[in-house]
């Protein structure tokens, strides 16, 4: 089973309410580092303009670049739910490596500063999963604008569109996220 994202972009108001929940419930220090964010998207010319939002962090890809990318195996994907993970204990930093994020397609992993910064990332609330939960940002959404689950039953409930506005599907890796795309 693979567990994804389901993002419906029509309906988010950007509030952040997601990126907040996520860096309360994972105890992300304030700062930069931001496990799940919202990433405004302004497009167009005056009078023609519209905005959009895309919710941006680990998309726990079928086929993960960084975890090829990684030469110390300090990143896992899980076999029974395809959940990505980075053991921070193995990582040896951004400064001294940093592959993982040169190899993500979207920029993912996150590193604190300092010299021993390690990498870290959206983990899907793992530990909220195990105990039957949605991910503190699913659960956080006022706009009912997120769902996680398994990846086929999110795109048997929702379709199966594979990128929105600030987007763009990798075939290569499949990224594990559907969407609902705004429309202009």
């Amino acid at each position: 089973m693979q567990l994804g994202f389901y993002f419906d972009q029509s309906r988010c108001t950007g509030c952040y309410t997601c990126q907040v929940a996520c860096k309360d419930w994972n105890d992300i220090p304030a700062g930069p580092v931001s496990w799940r964010t919202m990433v405004p998207i302004e497009q167009g010319k005056f009078p023609n303009v519209s905005l959009a939002y895309h919710f941006h962090g680990c998309q726990h890809c079928a086929r993960p670049d960084c975890l090829a990318a990684c030469p110390v195996n300090a990143i896992v994907k899980r076999p029974a739910d395809g959940i990505v993970l980075i053991d921070a204990a193995l990582c040896i930093g951004k400064e001294r490596c940093g592959l993982c994020l040169e190899a993500c397609p979207w920029d993912v992993p996150q590193f604190a500063e300092g010299p021993d910064a390690k990498a870290q990332m959206c983990t899907f609330c793992a530990d909220r999963w195990a105990d039957g939960r949605k991910p503190a940002c699913v659960d956080s959404c006022i706009m009912r604008a997120l769902d996680a689950g398994p990846l086929g039953e999110l795109i048997a409930k929702y379709g199966d569109a594979r990128s929105a506005t600030g987007f763009s599907y990798v075939a290569k890796t499949d990224p594990s996220i559907v969407f609902k795309p705004r429309e202009d």
